[in-house]
């Protein structure tokens, strides 16, 4: 695992585990991969982008040949790139499944030619479909409702193809709804948060009983970096152990949180296609893994609303202009960068 290329390094989770890999002693080098798109910035990578073991690469995972040029420098691939916001894929259903699918595929032609020893490909909850009870598994099938999770969904079988018919080392993860610091304010815990400091109201769709599992992002990455190290080719593992709620409980937690009260929520009409409940079963991945999930809900919850208190600056400007690629950073040269672009 000396050489680790990640795609999507600078999106939330991405640039979250970047940051975890860069401080295990025995990775060499990291190659963060990322077009840098409205939900991808180099300051979510922070101090990580002055450690001479970080190499920052923008670009997208479907230029074939830059792939190339980078996976034969690596051992490993884990693949976070990818578009993920639920809502969007509603109106840019080509866009997700050109980049989320086809994507993808680049990347494994590329680990399959270059033989890397392992390829870990992130995925989430939501390609088991909606749970009226009990938990999904693994080996569960798969019934996405929305395009966006069809489009992961059709990359899991993609990548897992990989593995099965021309045998390169590809494990998959599957976790539940991520929450923590510098989430982009498109998502619900960080936009309800962000609103709620500009005095604004929030708005529950239906009756607010859709109930999600809500993982802090270190959980998760804790979770791909044990599937990195010790995950068996072939095999899905699911990472969840965070805590259920539905969405009114959820808002219940953020207006104690940051001293609002129920005259800030609005109710609307639910949206089209809204999964009532995802629930996962994570059991393997503890047992075979030894993954164990660190963080309380509610200290995940007074750190995320904190680093959102302190850091107006970074999110300020996304709610200003949502749809903006990117903010204007000055970049230092990183050692050894390569000349090319990649999400």
């Amino acid at each position: 695992m000396e050489k680790v290329l990640v795609t999507g390094g600078a999106g939330f989770i991405g640039s979250h585990f970047v940051k975890r890999l860069l401080a295990a002693e025995d990775i060499e080098r990291v190659t963060v991969l990322d077009a840098l798109t409205y939900a991808g910035h180099l300051e979510n990578l922070g101090e990580a982008m002055l450690s001479e073991s970080l190499t920052f690469v923008e670009g997208n995972i479907l230029d074939g040949q830059l792939v190339d040029a980078l996976v034969r420098q690596h051992t490993a691939i884990v693949h976070f790139a990818a578009e993920s916001h639920v809502d969007r894929s509603f109106f840019q259903a080509g866009a997700f499944l050109t980049t989320n699918i086809l994507g993808t595929h680049v990347l494994l032609r590329a680990a399959l030619r270059f033989g890397v020893e392992k390829f870990v490909h992130v995925s989430t909850d939501e390609v088991y479909g909606p749970q009226l009870s009990g938990s999904a598994r693994e080996d569960d099938p798969l019934r996405p409702t929305v395009p966006y999770a069809a489009s992961k969904a059709g990359s899991d079988l993609v990548a897992l193809s990989y593995q099965r018919t021309y045998g390169v080392p590809v494990c998959v993860t599957r976790s539940s709804n991520n929450y923590g610091p510098a989430q982009h304010p498109e998502k619900i815990i960080p936009l309800f948060v962000t609103s709620l400091l500009k005095g604004r109201s929030v708005t529950l769709h239906g009756e607010g009983q859709h109930v999600r599992n809500w993982l802090h992002v270190e959980d998760n990455c804790q979770g791909v970096e044990l599937v990195l190290r010790r995950g068996i080719p072939g095999e899905v593992y699911n990472i969840g152990g965070g805590t259920d709620l539905t969405n009114v409980e959820l808002t219940a937690h953020l207006l104690d949180m940051l001293g609002a009260d129920w005259e800030r929520v609005t109710y609307v009409p639910d949206r089209q296609a809204n999964d009532i409940r995802y629930a996962m079963e994570w059991s393997k991945t503890a047992e075979q893994l030894g993954y164990r999930p660190t963080w309380d809900l509610r200290e995940g919850l007074a750190q995320t609303v904190d680093w959102y208190r302190r850091n107006p600056d970074r999110w300020a400007p996304l709610l200003r202009n949502p749809r903006a690629s990117r903010p204007e950073v000055a970049l230092a040269p990183q050692p050894g960068e390569g000349a090319g672009h990649a999400r």
